[in-house]
């Protein structure tokens, strides 16, 4: 009978491995790997960089090793859906890092003590960027470090595109947002006008004298539905209703409001409604609690400060007497099918949140720009430049995941191939090293550290828009930052130092890692083995190493071994 590998215990495993013999097989390299929170983050942060500096409590160079692609941490600390924690290998311990708590640390630590962004001397080229949405900032931060000189035209009165006019300030309160954009457009180089309407993309280009073009409209108009409405009831968009607010406005939707949708958008207008003065407030949503478009911890939010759903429902007729709701069914290709069965529900307001789109107006002179049938803008992937030549677009108005941190990241990228393109090349993204897993971790031993939990607001506080998260304070964040695994990165713990049989490790100094000498190393993998974050792997034996041969010619070790004093 033959025995199997997975038949025997693992000691009788280990004696089936190739191990060390009269001449080495393996060797150790030190490498480096993608942490899966830097591979999650929209903005391309390096993650795992700036915690190693915070828990280090060097805050200033965390923060600016963070700012090196998102200029805004005050901002994505508050607001981002943070989906680089849902990437974080610690998850698999104790729970995530929080990430965006320690972000936020840093982005109002930036603040109080007035750090500020340098630009880089200028190279006479000129960009305008249409938007000052996270896009358009993002860019135009980019941009500026190159050293172009960047305008910025809005066709609001006050930049920030959605963060300030849709984003609820008790996620997002508007003082560190405008701190964090004044920082950006008093860069120099940059130049911010606001109340200026482009209209004609080709004709601004033009009378500018601009070089490139990066278009980050977004999309600030809700779509629409074909629901009837009678007895004078009026429907409410919700792209709009998060704008009135933002200004300081207060509709008056009255004591029952039904919002059509289960977007993160939606749960935004069910809570704004809430804090108007709604005492009944509703979800009507076509899908089951599996197809809910809203992310959890949006929705588990929503419902927790009272707001309730209609799953499998669409509405009919808005009238005297309420929403006529229709009950539907799921098919299995995710579309639905009336089921002739109505209810009616009460509701003074109906408000509908059932998506947005751009006004991509200012495009129609350009004939070689590309229109989507979903009204996006058609660009390249690896560059964002459209189908005319020096205009790039990004953030909301090119579809996909139409987020703050995603916008960002599209700004950042559009800034390096619009650098390329005044330089005359083509931008080409450096290649990303190999994703780290949670299984290629070794972590027999380690610290249970609990996830911190930022303060919250009681239910019972939450009837105006005050923030409802506090921060962190210094020592919490710096807890929090030292939670970090450094998945994939040698963070220098000694381990392989130490554990190394023949002491062929050496220390290079802080931040320069260990030195193998491969003289005395036999190749038997303790090291890599004792790596906890797996940043050392065991490469094959080069072809072209010769090794050291006996008496009789067979392939020996060396003889010799450097003993530590």
């Amino acid at each position: 009978m033959t025995i199997k590998l997975h038949d025997m215990t693992q000691v009788m495993q280990d004696t089936t491995r190739k191990g060390v013999g009269s001449s080495r097989w393996q060797r150790p390299v030190y490498k480096h790997f993608l942490p899966p929170c830097n591979h999650a983050c929209p903005a391309g942060e390096d993650i795992q960089g700036w915690l190693a500096h915070a828990q280090a409590g060097e805050y200033e160079q965390a923060w600016r090793a963070l700012t090196e692609n998102n200029p805004m941490p005050a901002v994505h600390g508050r607001a981002c859906y943070h989906p680089c924690e849902s990437g974080c290998n610690r998850g698999s311990l104790d729970g995530a890092v929080s990430i965006h708590a320690v972000e936020r640390f840093l982005g109002d630590l930036a603040v109080q003590n007035g750090w500020n962004f340098q630009s880089a001397p200028s190279t006479g080229k000129k960009v305008l960027i249409v938007g000052s949405g996270p896009a358009g900032l993002s860019c135009a931060y980019h941009l500026a470090k190159l050293g172009h000189q960047v305008e910025i035209h809005e066709a609001a009165a006050e930049p920030g595109g959605m963060m300030m006019h849709g984003i609820p300030a008790y996620r997002l309160p508007r003082q560190p947002l405008k701190d964090e954009i004044a920082r950006i457009t008093s860069m120099p180089g940059v130049t911010l006008r606001c109340n200026v309407r482009v209209d004609d993309i080709e004709q601004a280009r033009q009378q500018g004298g601009f070089d490139a073009i990066f278009v980050a409209v977004g999309a600030q108009l809700g779509n629409h539905l074909d629901i009837p409405a009678t007895d004078g009831k009026k429907l409410v968009d919700a792209v709009s209703l998060l704008d009135d607010v933002s200004k300081g406005e207060r509709p008056q939707l009255g004591s029952r409001v039904a919002i059509i949708g289960g977007g993160n958008v939606a749960m935004d207008a069910a809570r704004t409604a809430e804090r108007l003065g709604a005492r009944d407030t509703v979800l009507i949503f076509r899908y089951d609690p599996k197809h809910m478009e809203a992310l959890p911890s949006e929705a588990e939010a929503a419902f927790a400060e009272g707001v309730k759903i209609e799953w499998l429902s669409v509405a009919d007729h808005f009238g005297a007497d309420g929403v006529t709701v229709e009950k539907v069914t799921m098919n299995p290709d995710g579309s639905v099918t009336p089921t002739g069965q109505t209810m009616h529900l009460p509701a003074d307001a109906v408000v509908m949140a059932v998506g947005q789109h751009s006004d991509l107006a200012l495009l129609k002179a350009a004939t070689d720009i590309r229109i989507n049938k979903n009204d996006t803008v058609a660009v390249d992937a690896a560059t964002l430049m459209t189908g005319q030549n020096g205009i790039f677009a990004g953030g909301d108005c090119i579809g996909g995941a139409r987020t703050m941190t995603t916008a960002t990241g599209h700004g950042k990228l559009a800034a390096r191939a619009i650098d390329a393109y005044l330089a005359g090349h083509h931008y080409v993204h450096p290649a990303a090293h190999p994703l780290v897993s949670f299984d290629m971790l070794h972590l027999p031993d380690y610290t249970q550290a609990d996830r911190s939990q930022q303060p919250e607001r009681p239910l019972t506080e939450r009837a105006g828009f005050d923030e409802i998260f506090a921060g962190l304070d210094e020592k919490t964040a710096r807890y929090e930052a030292g939670r970090c695994l450094s998945c994939g990165n040698c963070f220098e713990c000694d381990n392989c130092y130490a554990s190394c049989p023949e002491q062929a490790i050496t220390r290079l100094g802080p931040g320069k890692g260990y030195a193998v000498a491969m003289d005395l190393c036999t190749g038997c993998a303790v090291c890599a083995e004792q790596c906890p974050c797996h940043a050392i792997e065991m490469d094959p034996e080069p072809r072209e190493a010769t090794p050291t041969k006996g008496s009789l010619g067979e392939p020996v070790m060396p003889a010799r071994f450097k003993v530590r004093a």
